[in-house]
């Protein structure tokens, strides 16, 4: 005799933002799924430390965008609230939105890929985005490489040596030397 399928609950950005701040935890949603994770270790920290200053310097020439980090609530739809590592949102007025401004879209989400949420950002975080349109890097630390994944993509750009990337209307492209950034995170520079 088949047991029957206990019903999955649907939860909406909403009722994550309203759930009680619990230390050591971030909780996200995508399309409905309750997604909680983990306080990040160390080498994630330095791995987004050292990856926000790089992308700060970038768009601080012409003051092209914001680089926003975790935790930020990012409400894709009534059903998706995440909190990208990074989340790039382009400033085309030179400035950050002030409070009565809607921010632009965000062009970039990053995720540096801890063990506790690899399933979560290379499956379920990553369809989501594609389908939204937003480009995505996962940091994987471990493999000291970056995956990019555009919206049509099958399967992700791997990037073992360099990255570049260019935010629209900026003169000039982000650069990342992958080796010496995987380096650096792991201590040996």
């Amino acid at each position: 005799m088949a047991m029957p399928a206990l019903e999955q609950r649907r939860w909406t950005a909403a009722e994550v933002q309203n759930l009680p701040e619990e230390p050591g935890k971030r909780f996200e949603c995508v399309d409905g799924e309750l997604l909680v994770s983990p306080s990040p270790a160390l080498a994630h920290q330095i791995a987004l430390a050292l990856l926000m200053t790089a992308l700060n310097d970038y768009a601080r020439q012409g003051q092209r965008a914001l680089i926003l980090p975790a935790p930020l609530d990012y409400v894709l739809d009534t059903y998706t609230v995440v909190q990208p590592d990074i989340t790039v949102v382009p400033t085309p007025a030179g400035r950050a939105p002030t409070r009565n401004e809607a921010p632009e879209a965000a062009v970039l989400f990053v995720e540096i890929l801890s063990p506790s949420t690899a399933r979560y950002d290379r499956v379920v975080k990553r369809r989501r985005y594609q389908r939204e349109g937003i480009e995505y890097w996962i940091v994987d630390v471990e493999s000291r490489l970056i995956e990019r994944w555009l919206g049509g993509d099958e399967r992700p750009e791997i990037l073992t040596e360099q990255l570049g990337w260019q935010l629209s209307g900026h003169e000039a492209a982000f650069s990342l030397d992958v080796v010496d950034y995987s380096a650096r995170v792991h201590g040996e520079r």
